[in-house]
């Protein structure tokens, strides 16, 4: 049974609203995955924070029609389902690169990042692309590696001194 047009309109509004708030978009086909893998699908992407959705080509149009996926409407054609990443830029590719390991039959189309579409081979320097707690990690870092070498260095000084001075001790008692 088809869809009456009030739940197309809310389909619309729905991936629209989701759109509107994204920061990267997958394409992906996935004829061949069972009702199970889809259901796994949707699982991890809920736990990961991606919004996914099988939506007609024609309805996901007008859902990301001015927006910045509005680029993707010429790359929809074919039995497609959209991956939104809502918190971490790759997200979606993360999910669409790691569920296609294990399922053949997912296959990533396109992805949309910053306004621009990109082939399918660029899902894997999308979701290559560090979390936002590793960016940090990785910051916090390269700003600490500085001081820390100054401390090291700054410390040395006295040791240095030290050491020198039992040796000078050393060799007096010797004599």
């Amino acid at each position: 049974m088809g869809q009456s047009l009030e739940q197309k309109k809310a389909m619309v509004q729905e991936v629209s609203t989701v759109a509107q708030n994204a920061l990267t978009a997958v394409s992906a086909e996935y004829r061949g995955l069972t009702a199970q893998q889809m259901d796994r699908l949707r699982a991890e992407a809920r736990e990961r924070g991606v919004y996914l959705r099988v939506v007609k080509n024609t309805l996901a149009k007008r859902a990301v029609a001015g927006t910045e996926f509005e680029c993707l409407t010429e790359a929809l054609d074919g039995p497609l389902l959209l991956a939104f990443s809502q918190e971490d830029p790759g997200a979606a590719a993360r999910l669409i690169r790691d569920f296609s390991k294990d399922h053949n039959a997912l296959a990533a189309r396109n992805v949309v990042f910053g306004g621009t579409l990109y082939a399918a081979d660029q899902v894997e320097r999308l979701a290559s692309l560090p979390t936002r707690e590793e960016a940090l990690s990785k910051l916090m870092a390269t700003m600490r590696a500085p001081v820390q070498k100054l401390a090291t260095t700054m410390n040395e000084v006295p040791g240095k001194l030290v050491r020198t001075l039992a040796a000078v001790r050393d060799a007096k008692q010797g004599a």
